[in-house]
């Protein structure tokens, strides 16, 4: 029961701060401005471990490598904790590959995970309350997501069926890497 409990808090305490290190990535591949209050937030939660890995590994042009990294041994680290509590030993050497190959299946899962929360959202507030602050911050984030299935799919009128397209896929996807992730890992 006590383990249950502690694999749940952990992960959410990591799902949510390997998100976090994802949003930051995406705000800086697409430039949202840094003064922002969501970005402040994110960057301020996120900058004891970026700020020390920008001097080992330098961003680039539109990839910031330094969150990405931080978020691949955010989930990294969520394994190994996983596996301890479930097991209740260590990994062992032989099992650290597949865990690293299930680090970046997990931080894809994340990702997905992201995409599909920022898009229901978004789909929501347009019906409830289209002119909330966040719209604007949302439909950056989700426009170069949503507007490929928009130049696909038929258009009916006054009805956007891309968010409801991007959902499917980011499940879909998430169910993928998931059973990747535990055919690898056993998490």
């Amino acid at each position: 029961m006590l383990s249950n409990v502690l694999h749940f808090i952990i992960s959410i305490v990591f799902s949510l701060f390997g998100i976090a290190l994802l949003v930051r990535a995406w705000i800086y591949a697409i430039r949202l401005h840094p003064f922002n209050p969501y970005s402040q937030g994110v960057l301020r939660l996120s900058n004891w471990l970026i700020q020390p890995l920008r001097k080992v590994i330098a961003p680039g042009n539109r990839i910031d490598w330094p969150s990405l990294v931080a978020c691949w041994l955010t989930a990294f680290i969520f394994l190994l904790l996983t596996w301890t509590l479930l097991t209740g030993m260590l990994p062992s050497v032989q099992s650290l590959l597949p865990a690293l190959i299930a680090a970046f299946l997990t931080m894809l899962k994340w990702a997905f995970n992201l995409i599909l929360w920022a898009t229901l959202i978004q789909a929501i507030l347009s019906w409830v309350n289209p002119m909330a602050p966040i719209m604007a911050i949302l439909h950056t984030l989700t426009a170069p997501l949503l507007d490929p299935i928009r130049r696909i799919m038929p258009n009916l009128g006054g009805l956007d069926l891309s968010p409801l397209v991007l959902l499917i896929l980011a499940q879909v996807a998430m169910m993928v890497l998931q059973h990747f992730a535990f055919s690898l890992f056993g998490v």
